[in-house]
């Protein structure tokens, strides 16, 4: 098979990779088995840099394994994509963890009160308690957050 790109087309793949490898690293660095699974693709489409007309997008790192280039990873709409998605990432787990836990507490109050009644639709309540949240937290960020070591509130 052959695939033919333009410089421009495989400069945006390397932004692809990069955002792509950005994320599979995470917070846990380089040497984890996720982003070893990728490490080989990364290496042969950055060995297509220079050929294909973007050699300024690759350096060749301390190891002597071809790394993104200071312009690669300084570039100001790959930092804002990544930033965007730390964001976005970042409100849909609290807002998702905050609604599970609390959920989970309404539950166990539930079960262990002895108070017949109906039980809780878990989907529905789970769902008000997310928008619940996002309201909180678009109308006040985190200035309402408050975090009780060791206790629970």
């Amino acid at each position: 098979m052959k695939v033919m790109f333009t410089p421009k087309e495989f400069s945006r793949l390397l932004e692809l990779v990069h955002l792509g490898m950005r994320v599979v690293e995470g917070r846990q660095g380089e040497e984890t088995p996720a982003v070893q699974r990728y490490a080989e693709i990364e290496q042969k489409l950055f060995e297509l840099a220079t050929p294909l007309g973007c050699a300024d997008l690759v350096d060749v790192g301390s190891s002597g394994q071809l790394v993104p280039s200071e312009k690669l990873l300084n570039d100001e709409r790959l930092s804002k994509i990544a930033g965007d998605y730390d964001n976005d990432t970042f409100w849909h787990e609290l807002v998702t963890r905050l609604a599970d836990r609390d959920l989970a507490a309404e539950q166990a109050r539930q079960s262990v009160s002895g108070v017949p009644g109906p039980s809780i639709d878990a989907d529905a309540r789970l769902r008000k308690l997310e928008d619940a949240y996002w309201d909180e937290f678009e109308k006040n960020d985190l200035a309402n957050v408050i975090l009780l070591r060791g206790g629970r509130g």
